[in-house]
């Protein structure tokens, strides 16, 4: 089972994350903040990979450093996990669609982090959620699990729509990329690393 706990304490947040990549979509998430708790609730089901998370911050001043931080963490988590990379796909993408928006999320395990972001949804905000907030998880995600990682909405109208489909095609990506590869049993690079 390739699973993994992390867990991460400063004085503006509190988090720790149970993750297996090769679960079944089950969860048990609460960060504090409802609309992303349904966001990573999706990128779990969708990616079927179980996925429990308890965490708090200083909401009170605002969203960043929860959301900074739950990005760090579960890029942490997921690079954990992983071990030593042996054996799996590397590569991952899925283009979703919910109702009038349509997202890509492609992903290279290269150990190389690298955030590409192109999205601009309407609105600033939803229920007092920064949505540029979104980004900043990423790009932790992204510089913590040494991932490449692109994330592009190609239309959307609904800010909620818009981020749930770029959270299942993340959840999707990701599963596609960490899976095993029956063909490879070593790293998948002509480096010999990743």
């Amino acid at each position: 089972m390739r699973n993994a706990s992390f867990e991460r304490k400063t004085k503006e947040t509190d988090i720790y994350i149970e993750i297996n990549l090769d679960g079944k979509g089950e969860h048990d998430i609460n960060t504090s903040i409802p609309f992303l708790d349904h966001m990573l609730s999706l990128f779990s089901f969708h990616g079927s990979i179980d996925l429990n998370i308890r965490a708090t911050g200083d909401i009170d001043i605002d969203y960043h450093h929860l959301m900074e931080d739950l990005g760090i963490s579960l890029g942490e988590a997921v690079k954990k996990a992983l071990g030593d990379k042996k054996g799996i796909m590397r590569y991952g993408e899925a283009t979703i669609p919910m109702d009038e928006s349509l997202a890509q999320v492609v992903i290279d395990i290269s150990g190389r982090p690298y955030l590409v972001y192109k999205v601009s949804p309407g609105g600033k905000t939803l229920r007092g959620l920064e949505i540029s907030l979104f980004e900043d998880f990423f790009r932790a995600f992204s510089n913590h699990s040494l991932m490449n990682l692109h994330i592009i909405l190609r239309y959307g109208r609904d800010v909620h729509h818009t981020f749930e489909s770029i959270f299942k095609a993340f959840g999707r990506s990701l599963r596609i990329a960490t899976s095993l590869d029956p063909t490879k049993k070593g790293i998948p690079s002509t480096k010999g690393r990743l």
